[in-house]
């Protein structure tokens, strides 16, 4: 990385454009990654077989991986160095606490993003690394039966849902932060963007949901 592209990332704008750049990569993932989950509703076969699509092609698997990893500290080490940033500008607070933020996810995103990250790691243990954090052992090349099972447990499966919320208002604010950092902080273009947001928010919110909800309520079962 060269000076002036430190010099850049060191400015506000830099640090939000980073934001929005490892927030799309995010996204996208957020995205496919929900679409293959929901093939559980296709039976286990269809489900098992798309894992073990996915691990045939390790060099594919972990550049994936890689990015991913990158896109994640990058997205959260942006938001981090702009919040002391900010708490650095005025480090006494004000008199009166004034909230800009004009929704509750926009006055959630920290916390909520913490719950996110906590929630990826425990899932990674969960389902990719197989470590026994689920009070059970994962039987390798079994996902529709690991995830049944695991949802099965109606802690982990209230945890993924809580975790599910906080990412819906997570992307929801995010969305709308992307679309302001390219410059379409505009009344013109305000209503759309609030459209957009809430429609990519509800539609991974709900999707993710469906499942431990499926699972909860019988209608997904181990074979």
């Amino acid at each position: 990385m060269s000076a002036q592209q430190l010099s850049f990332y060191q400015t506000t704008l830099g640090k939000k454009v980073v934001m929005a750049i490892s927030g799309v990569i995010l996204i996208g993932f957020v995205i496919g990654h929900m679409a293959g989950n929901l093939q559980i509703f296709l039976g286990a076969d269809k489900l098992d077989a798309y894992a073990e699509f996915l691990h045939s092609m390790p060099a594919v698997l972990w550049g994936a991986r890689i990015v991913l990893i990158t896109a994640v500290f990058a997205h959260f080490w942006s938001a981090f160095s702009l919040w002391k940033q900010n708490k650095a500008a005025r480090p006494r607070g004000y008199a009166k606490q004034v909230s800009r933020a004009t929704t509750y996810a926009a006055r959630t995103m920290r916390w909520g993003g913490v719950i996110v990250l906590l929630f990826i790691i425990y899932h990674l243990l969960h389902l990719t690394v197989g470590a026994p954090v689920s009070g059970y052992e994962i039987v390798h090349g079994k996902v529709f039966n690991n995830v049944v099972t695991g949802f099965s447990n109606p802690a982990i499966a209230g945890f993924y849902i809580i975790a599910q919320v906080c990412l819906g208002l997570h992307l929801y604010h995010g969305v709308w932060s992307l679309m302001q950092t390219l410059g379409l902080n505009h009344d013109k273009y305000n209503d759309t963007r609030r459209k957009v947001a809430t429609s990519v928010s509800l539609l991974i919110t709900v999707g993710n949901i469906s499942i431990p909800v499926a699972v909860l309520a019988g209608l997904l079962s181990n074979t």
